[in-house]
């Protein structure tokens, strides 16, 4: 696990960089780096989704899987109740900016093809290479939401963790058609959360993670 372990380290070392650098800038610059994450999160969910429609073999699936994930996440009421927990740790709109690390950090094939590579054939090159590029968003997320982005690394933990003790189960049941239809939808709630961070859209992403379960949930019912 010491691609996992160099990753979270990763998070965690930009987060603590990013908070201190934080602290000398005025709201003036603070509202450039806001502006620059919203579009950063924007281009990396358009990419996700240039990329990855095409090669989707179920060209609707990625709609339903939004429109339901939507549904069940605001039934459920996820981004209020993450909210109302970040708010107890922490002043401010910690809650859109660890809900945009978390999304970014963990959806994405590097980091769920990465932690296999490890278990399974001991390459860390994907993880390594994940790393730095966590590395360096960590420190742009802290520098503008502050040290309580530090948390994404637990979570970055659990999910890498889980799949690189799963991975020999996993590896049978997450094939390339699988991943392209996740990592699609991916794109959307990192491009709706990019929206909202520029404050174009609430579109409360975090209400529509569980559009992610959908595609899986097809696939193992799909004949």
């Amino acid at each position: 696990m010491i691609g996992t372990i160099v990753n979270t380290a990763a998070i965690l070392a930009g987060s603590g960089i990013g908070a201190c650098v934080r602290k000398g800038l005025g709201e003036r610059y603070q509202d450039a780096l806001y502006n620059a994450m919203g579009l950063a999160a924007c281009g990396l969910g358009a990419n996700a989704i240039v990329q990855n429609m095409p090669k989707s073999s179920f060209p609707v699936l990625f709609i339903i899987s939004l429109a339901a994930g939507s549904f069940l996440g605001t039934m459920a009421d996820l981004m209020g109740r993450f909210e109302r927990l970040t708010k107890r740790f922490s002043k401010g709109n910690l809650g859109q900016g660890l809900s945009t690390a978390i999304l970014l950090f963990c959806i994405g094939t590097l980091s769920i093809l990465g932690p296999m590579e490890s278990a399974l054939r001991g390459n860390n090159t994907y993880l390594f290479t994940n790393a730095t590029l966590d590395f360096v968003t960590s420190l742009v997320l802290a520098s503008t939401y502050g040290i309580g982005i530090a948390l994404s690394a637990a979570v970055l933990f659990l999910w890498q963790g889980s799949i690189y003790l799963f991975s020999g189960a996993l590896s049978q049941f997450l094939t390339e058609e699988l991943l392209t239809e996740i990592s699609l939808v991916g794109g959307f709630l990192i491009f709706s959360s990019g929206l909202s961070i520029l404050k174009i859209k609430d579109c409360k992403s975090l209400n529509m993670l569980p559009a992610l379960f959908i595609p899986v949930l097809w696939f193992l019912l799909k004949p």
